[in-house]
């Protein structure tokens, strides 16, 4: 299922939600229009928090459905509710936002090529899947332009052809090119999915929610 939906007016909703196959986390101020969309397109638990005491858990998180990452600069008071849901490691890394530096799902993770050794180990651990260092589109910051679920992914305009097979074959699901939210190449900062479905940027149009659900499978 497919969801339009903002973060109080924002469009980019990415930024600030962050989903596995079974939960969902929001800011602490998320209306209840938002959560009602993310419960009802990707089917989980929605929960709400902060990380960093912000409400920009989109770009400092990212989770599969073995564990999650955040940001070092997260407190354990913000951390230990997460883990009664799900394994949370805190990275302390330069690179501290892990949404947008991680681009994960249950079978592999591409991270940002100047992420730490240690960093990389920690994410391999907590979300048990291959860790390769790479770029999309020229970007380093690969969780901010591609979304990828258990069942497909959509990646940044600019995605040449072989990154696209190699993607495909590191994730192991068919990888396309989109834009969301009338043109923006920012695929992650655009929309929260999994493999049930995507809330996704209301200011998208309806030739990018179709692209969408084509690449990932909804």
């Amino acid at each position: 299922m497919l969801k339009l939906s903002s973060y109080l007016g924002n469009p980019y909703i990415g930024v600030y939600c962050v989903a596995n196959e079974s939960l969902a986390l929001v800011p602490f101020d998320a209306p209840d229009s938002m959560i009602s969309d993310i419960a009802e397109a990707l089917e989980c638990e929605v929960v709400k928090t902060t990380l960093a005491s912000t409400n920009i858990l989109g770009a400092l998180a990212a989770m599969n459905s073995n564990g999650g990452i955040a940001s070092g600069m997260a407190s354990l008071t913000e951390i230990r509710p997460l883990r009664e849901k799900l394994p949370f490691t805190r990275i302390k890394d330069k690179l501290n936002a892990c949404g947008n530096n991680i681009l994960v799902n249950d079978h592999a993770a591409l991270v940002n090529p100047e992420l730490s050794d240690s960093a990389v180990k920690q994410v391999e651990e907590t979300l048990q899947v291959e860790v390769v260092r790479g770029e999309i589109a020229g970007y380093k910051t690969v969780g901010s332009v591609c979304a990828v679920t258990n069942k497909g992914m959509l990646c940044h305009p600019a995605t040449s052809k072989d990154e696209l097979k190699t993607l495909s074959e590191l994730f192991k699901v068919p990888a396309a090119i989109g834009t969301l939210n009338y043109g923006a190449p920012v695929i992650g900062a655009c929309l929260v999915a999994n493999s049930k479905g995507a809330a996704v940027g209301f200011r998208s149009t309806p030739i990018e929610l179709g692209r969408t659900e084509d690449a990932l499978y909804l």
